[in-house]
């Protein structure tokens, strides 16, 4: 079954911090107070439109929405609780900060119909949280993660690669740490230059520099990789494409393009492959990759980028079979040799 997002925006409402990168106001385009009477109007617009025939879920975006005042939660809240007891959607998310959960609001939480909870929590190294301001440290997502589970809630992660003082070595660490908090899932997002940000002012001075694309996607590849092999789901890698997000007076610099995700796959069939040819003894004159058709344009690349690169490494031609009955595995054959290999198989 399709699953169909009803958002609801609460732009900086509530948050007690201004991170160095966020300005949510420019992200979403929405600035107007949130009121439960407007709620109950975007669910009852988005429902007019809807194909029933759909995992209908209200997500509550963009904002600290724990941070609220519990009463303002309560009220925001309702118009969504009423839908789900009807039966007109089937499931309420929110997304929050680690320092705003606590096990009262975790029980008003669960008594309102939400089952899902992202924490936003970007790293795991106290450094990097304390260079982007976050206002609290890694403990503080440890503790919520905990507090979200016991109360029966899911927990999802939202981690961004390339903030200031982020080196791989603080990455590597905060991959493997937020691995073992088992979330039921993961974001990843590149960190991008947002106007009006101080994170702005830190780049227009030169005092920050933003990750170039291809670095970005490596890091976002490690760390899905990472995740892929703990069985942990990643359900996006990047920034959901948007007109705001392609202007230049939102995102003023940052390694920020509409098929980041698709690049980071890329990147990862592509090490998988020359994983694989690196150990054939001999290569034949072709290589042919079976893989799942939904796999396809992830394995070529974007612009076939990846069948070039391997096509100059090897000296070989190169077809690809879209016969295969497994996502994100691939079986490689040259010259007699076979070779499979899925991501989780990388090291």
């Amino acid at each position: 079954m399709k699953h169909y997002i009803i958002p609801i925006f609460i732009p900086h409402f509530g948050c007690p911090h201004q991170c160095i990168f966020c300005n949510q106001k420019k992200i979403t385009g929405f600035q107007t107070s949130m009121t439960p009477k407007l709620v109950a109007q975007v669910i009852k617009d988005h429902l007019a439109r809807i194909n029933r025939e759909r995992r209908i879920e209200i997500a509550f975006y963009g904002g600290s929405f724990t941070a609220l005042p519990i009463d303002i939660q309560e009220a925001l809240l309702t118009p969504a609780y009423h839908a789900l007891k009807a039966d007109k959607v089937q499931a309420i998310r929110l997304s929050t900060r680690p320092d705003c959960i606590s096990p009262e609001i975790l029980k008003m939480l669960h008594g309102l119909g939400v089952s899902t909870i992202e924490l936003g929590a970007q790293s795991l190294d106290d450094k990097v949280l304390q260079s982007a301001a976050r206002g609290h440290t890694s403990q503080a997502i440890r503790t919520a993660v905990n507090l979200i589970k016991t109360a029966g809630i899911k927990c999802g992660l939202q981690l961004m690669v390339g903030l200031p003082t982020e080196n791989w070595s603080n990455l590597i660490k905060t991959a493997f740490q937020a691995a073992e908090l088992k979330p039921d899932f993961t974001r990843i997002y590149p960190t991008l230059v947002i106007a009006e940000t101080h994170l702005a002012r830190l780049y227009q001075s030169g005092a920050y520099v933003p990750l170039p694309l291809n670095e970005a996607v490596a890091r976002s590849a490690f760390m899905k990789l990472i995740f892929n092999r703990c069985n942990i789901p990643v359900i996006r890698t990047g920034l959901q494409a948007s007109d705001d997000l392609n202007s230049r007076d939102v995102v003023l610099a940052g390694p920020y393009h509409p098929a980041f995700g698709e690049m980071v796959d890329a990147y990862l069939f592509n090490i998988m492959v020359a994983r694989c040819l690196d150990n054939f003894t001999e290569l034949g004159a072709e290589v042919v990759i079976h893989h799942h058709a939904k796999d396809s344009s992830k394995v070529r690349g974007l612009a076939n980028a990846n069948i070039k690169a391997w096509t100059d490494n090897y000296k070989a031609s190169f077809s690809l079979v879209p016969d295969g009955t497994t996502i994100g595995l691939l079986k490689i054959e040259t010259n007699g040799h076979r070779c499979i290999i899925t991501r989780n198989m990388l090291e």
